[in-house]
């Protein structure tokens, strides 16, 4: 046999795996056919793949182990146990860029399922490579290396600390400040995932001087870029004051109130998480964003937008309306009740609507003027129908409950108030009845109209137990009137209050003024 037919039966040996590892790495592509690869033992013919002498098959091998794990958590389960880690992991660092992006992909299809993959990963010396391949001088693998530690920081803190540790925030805060748009986002989403898990993780990536560069990416026109620069700035000043004043010290304001204007949806949603959560913290960071213009911008913000976009708005005004009378009177001169209510009336999700009846709480919680401002807007029997409504969730019971009652015992506006008498639950009814008992004895025009509306009669309907809280108001309110009004004999002659000859109604209705 000559030296050429020898040598033709490696080409062919060659031209076979080729052929077998991209045709797998086809098929792992399409869903309906990874069941029967799995079946078929493929993990096991590919693990020998990775460390073929041919570069393009142990890069092919790779990205349809990529594949394979990525489906779900059961074969990223096997990629682990079939000791494929650490075969992938051999001398990566001696690589070339293709297949370290198709290293790096498997390692984050392994480790996003869950904590115990990415543990698994961690394990295996993944996070030392992933951070080499950062310092790597082609964008496709820093990014594709960005991409895995994020998915693995993500899962908890444990996790995040151990990507800490390796050493990636640094060269995650320079693969921020390089050129290529689709770094910059996924670094600035890695950064986000470290964060987010407690204030001294959040702290390690303002010491590597993280907030300054993102704060420049603001107004960067690439909208999946913005929303993890937000995302980002979101997660760090959330924790404490002292994090979210470093985020307003890079001058954040006005310029972060464009986004909640911008085409995007999740970048409206973004900014406003991010003004949120610097508003949350004290009665001063909420004044300076009202002093910047930020509660108008969320104001509009939450009129020109549908679903879960309004929520970080929502809860914003709500943040800032707890703070104090002031703030609370800024949202309210700021037109910031009729979104609110709209919100109620015209979102199917029970949490948005638990959110808004939060925050409109939180604004009528004050004195009676703040109470008066949500009552005119007709939002008190919304709250009551949600809190009675069997269908509506627990959570949102709940805060149409407390909103209810926040509203009800600073609320001295009669009119709003009297339409409850007719639905409100006895729980409910004892704070209506209160306000009543507070205003009638000193304004004879209010007890003039409570009898003539027909509230007084609807006040003597009412079942209370002797002694209790709710009958003493009841009481209260009686004693502002002759007996021969409150008695029932009196209340239905004639059929109806309203045949009381006029001069004996004016006198009745004046006695103890």
């Amino acid at each position: 046999m000559s030296q050429r037919q020898v040598l033709q039966v490696f080409e062919q040996y060659q031209r076979a795996r080729t052929q077998f590892v991209q045709a797998v790495a086809e098929l792992a592509a399409r869903p309906q056919n990874v069941e029967t690869l799995q079946n078929a033992g493929v993990m096991s013919l590919l693990r020998p793949l990775l460390l073929d002498v041919v570069p393009t098959i142990q890069q092919t091998a790779a990205l349809a182990l990529g594949r394979l794990a990525n489906y779900n958590d059961d074969l990223a389960e096997a990629v682990v146990k079939g000791d494929i880690l650490p075969q992938l992991l051999c001398s990566l660092s001696e690589q070339n860029r293709f297949y370290k992006k198709a290293a790096a992909f498997v390692l984050r299809a392994v480790g996003k399922h869950s904590p115990q993959l990415a543990q698994a990963v961690v394990q295996c010396g993944a996070l030392e490579m992933l951070v080499i391949c950062l310092e790597d001088f082609d964008p496709g693998v820093k990014e594709a290396a960005s991409w895995a530690l994020g998915y693995i920081a993500r899962h908890n803190s444990e996790l995040s600390q151990a990507v800490v540790d390796a050493g990636a925030v640094p060269l995650l805060v320079l693969c921020i400040q390089e050129p290529e748009i689709a770094l910059k986002r996924i670094a600035a989403s890695t950064l986000s995932d470290i964060s987010k898990h407690s204030p001294e993780l959040a702290q390690t990536v303002v010491d590597a001087g993280a907030i300054a560069h993102l704060a420049q990416m603001i107004l960067n026109p690439d909208a999946k870029l913005k929303r993890q620069v937000l995302s980002a700035l979101s997660q760090i000043a959330k924790h404490s004051v002292d994090l979210a004043e470093l985020v307003v010290e890079a001058e954040i304001f006005p310029v972060v109130l464009t986004c909640l204007k911008d085409s995007d949806e999740y970048v409206k949603k973004n900014g406003a998480t991010l003004i949120r959560e610097i508003a949350k913290h004290t009665p001063e960071l909420s004044q300076l964003i009202v002093n910047a213009g930020g509660v108008a911008a969320v104001i509009d913000c939450i009129g020109s937008c549908r679903g879960t976009v309004r929520l970080p708005g929502i809860m914003m005004l709500g943040y800032v309306a707890a703070h104090s009378e002031n703030l609370s009177m800024a949202v309210i001169v700021s037109k910031g009740i009729p979104p609110l209510c709209a919100c109620l009336i015209e979102e199917h999700e029970d949490h948005i609507k638990a959110a808004a009846a939060w925050a409109l709480g939180q604004v009528g919680r004050h004195t009676p003027e703040h109470a008066r401002a949500v009552a005119v807007a007709n939002v008190l029997p919304t709250l009551l129908a949600m809190y009675m409504d069997t269908r509506s969730s627990e959570d949102l019971q709940m805060k149409a409950k407390k909103a209810l009652k926040n509203i009800l015992q600073k609320c001295t506006y009669l009119p709003a108030l009297e339409p409850l008498l007719h639905d409100a639950p006895p729980n409910i009814m004892k704070h209506i009845v209160g306000q009543f008992s507070k205003v009638l004895p000193h304004d004879s025009k209010a007890r003039r109209l409570f009898v003539t509306t027909g509230g007084l009669k609807k006040v003597q309907e009412i079942k209370a137990e002797p002694g209790s809280l709710l009958q003493e108001y009841i009481n209260t309110i009686n004693n502002c009137y002759p007996e021969e009004i409150v008695s029932a004999s009196y209340l239905h002659q004639a059929g109806s209050i309203f045949s009381v000859p006029t001069a004996t109604f004016s006198l009745a209705c004046s006695w103890r003024c």
